[in-house]
């Protein structure tokens, strides 16, 4: 997934200009780049595994009326870049192509990158041989391609340009007195003074200048660790992972045990989790909701934001918007290094299949591993339960970055998929913080809760000085703008529409959603932390949030307590390929650190 974007005209872009188009193409990813840059009547393209305002200081593009490049958030083919180039085709996408690997065999020629990019390039090389036109490349590769496909294409011989997408996530407008500019996004191009900004749906085709000669490519590489650890499903280390199965206490109606915390149980054996509990899954009629909308609904162009990780809920909810609310939303995702490829998979199958543009704010993907290595490492000098929910603060920026994208969308309404049983309450709890059962949201909010539940964290950090490191601002901002800032004009669709876990599983597999190999649940499967911490509270609790979950589902009347426990048997044993992936990520060895999780005093008799 990338920010993609150029110039092409009479003549050159301003380099003031194009730096905006860089930086913005930045937004979205920086993990690699590349430029492509016509001047002096030969085409030269440039390849970096660094950001592209780097690689634009390094290159320079003097007078070349074509510049064009991205900035990569990688994901398939951590080795590999972008452009990718054969055949006399240079292409340069944003998506991610979920079916390339069968695609091989279709076009019948040989594959020599891992990037799934290549495959566009080799359809287009194909149809170019077999005679077929410009005008119907774009075709032949969007029927051919499944996920985003957002894409420049050039043809140096043929004297041509092709742009097009599948989901809208590419903008052109007009320069005077360059010519063209073309972007990911609609903001850069009305920062820099564009006209006529229109989106790419359609295929544009645009005349470069005629080269026979091939592209000269040049390489830049410098970093040493690899962004995108592969998924191992199994391996020796597998033998480390524990999966006891304590005799528990559990509560008679649902099945919270008793080292669940500030549990308690009546004569009968009912808890108070059981006893406190509000219906949360009923909801209001869909009418409110169409109504509420109403005011925001456009003649033309997108008309909300749909906060968007690719997992169960983020997916069905972006259904529902679609086809029953009838909205034409845009999606954003916040990448923080944790959400994995199966994840970024299924974000590019759905928007694709939907039409929907989808806008990625990524963070510096190293620096949040590192952020996560390091409070990981603390935890482990000082194993806390209640400090697990340090590992995961760097996501919480999601809801600053929220902010972002309205002003640059100029859209106001959010609309959120967030399901309402995710409810857990041990996470703060094991730190101390009692359950607060009137709270009707997932999130907690309020100065007075996040004052003590802070103060009990800053108790629990000094018995592990470690976690005074550099990520503590990142960890206390983001969640500020979790639990302090305003949010206005944005409404929950499980309000509105009942959340059923059957119904909403056979929803996504109409649309291929791909499912995990460690595990049968569809719940945090594109989530790159949930295995570890999920692993880490069932060995030493004896429970995880699969527990909490099914719990209250049992108090929705949706399973019964027999079913719940059959249900967690399964979920709850440790996926390994996601462990290993997650640990891979952050640059810590397997051994050590389960090791040390494992030798953590048991909250239950073994």
């Amino acid at each position: 997934m990338c920010g993609i974007f150029g110039s092409l005209g009479t003549s050159a872009l301003d380099p003031a200009d194009l730096k905006v188009l860089v930086r913005h193409s930045e937004q979205r990813g920086r993990d690699s780049s590349g430029l492509v840059v016509h001047d002096g009547g030969r085409y030269e393209a440039f390849r970096a595994d660094h950001p592209a305002t780097q690689l634009l200081d390094e290159v320079g593009t003097g007078d070349g009326e074509l510049v064009f490049g991205h900035s990569r958030l990688i994901t398939n083919g951590s080795s590999d870049n972008q452009p990718v180039i054969r055949g006399g085709v240079c292409v340069i996408h944003n998506g991610i192509v979920v079916n390339h690997e069968e695609l091989w065999e279709t076009i019948q020629k040989d594959r020599h990158l891992e990037i799934d990019t290549e495959i566009i390039a080799a359809i287009a090389e194909d149809h170019v041989e077999r005679g077929g036109t410009v005008d119907g490349l774009p075709a032949r590769i969007l029927d051919l391609c499944e996920g985003i496909v957002a894409c420049a294409l050039a043809l140096p011989t043929l004297g041509k340009l092709v742009l097009f997408s599948n989901n809208g996530s590419l903008y052109l407008g007009d320069k005077a007195p360059s010519g063209h500019v073309f972007a990911s996004e609609s903001h850069p191009l009305h920062v820099i003074g564009c006209s006529n900004i229109r989106q790419v749906r359609d295929a544009v085709v645009l005349d470069i200048p005629i080269s026979r000669s091939e592209v000269d490519i040049k390489e830049s590489r410098s970093r040493e660790v690899d962004l995108v650890p592969p998924l191992i499903l199994t391996g020796p280390e597998e033998r480390l992972l524990q999966y006891p199965q304590p005799d528990l206490r559990r509560c008679t109606r649902c099945i919270l045990p008793s080292t669940m915390p500030f549990i308690r149980f009546d004569t009968e054996g009912v808890c108070n989790y059981c006893l406190n509990y509000s219906p949360r899954n009923i909801p209001r009629p869909k009418e409110e909701l169409f109504e509420l909308v109403e005011p925001y609904r456009r003649a033309s162009g997108d008309e909300c934001i749909v906060p968007f990780s690719g997992g169960r809920d983020s997916c069905y909810a972006l259904h529902l918007i679609v086809n029953d609310l009838q909205m034409r939303p845009v999606t954003y995702t916040y990448d923080w290094g944790m959400i994995t490829d199966l994840g970024r998979r299924n974000i590019s199958r759905m928007c694709a299949k939907l039409g929907v543009e989808n806008i990625i704010v990524a963070d510096d993907i190293s620096k949040k591993r590192r952020n996560i290595s390091m409070n990981l490492q603390a935890w482990l000098a000082s194993p806390h339960l209640g400090m697990i929910s340090v590992l995961t603060a760097g996501d919480k920026h999601f809801f600053r970055h929220v902010e972002t994208v309205k002003k640059q969308t100029g859209l106001g309404l959010n609309l959120w998929g967030i399901n309402p049983l995710e409810v857990t309450h041990f996470k703060a709890g094991f730190l101390g913080v009692p359950p607060d059962f009137e709270e009707e949201h997932v999130y907690s909010h309020g100065a007075a809760k996040q004052l003590r539940y802070q103060s009990l964290r800053l108790r629990a950090m000094l018995h592990s000085p470690r976690y005074f490191n550099s990520s503590l601002w990142d960890t206390l901002s983001g969640e500020y703008y979790r639990s302090f800032t305003k949010k206005s004009d944005y409404f929950h669709v499980f309000d509105y529409w009942h959340w059923d876990e059957q119904v909403i599983d056979d929803e996504l597999d109409s649309y291929d959603w791909e499912r995990a190999p460690d595990t049968q649940t569809t719940w945090r499967i594109g989530d790159g932390t949930a295995a570890f911490y999920n692993y880490v509270y069932y060995t030493i609790a004896g429970f995880s949030e699969h527990d909490t979950f099914r719990s209250n589902q049992i108090r929705e009347g949706e399973l019964t307590r027999a079913e719940a426990l059959d249900l967690v048997k399964v979920e709850n044993q440790p996926r390994y390929p996601n462990i290993k992936w997650y640990l891979d990520a952050i640059g810590l060895e397997f051994q050590p650190v389960m090791a040390t999780v494992n030798s953590v005093p048991r909250l239950y008799e073994r």
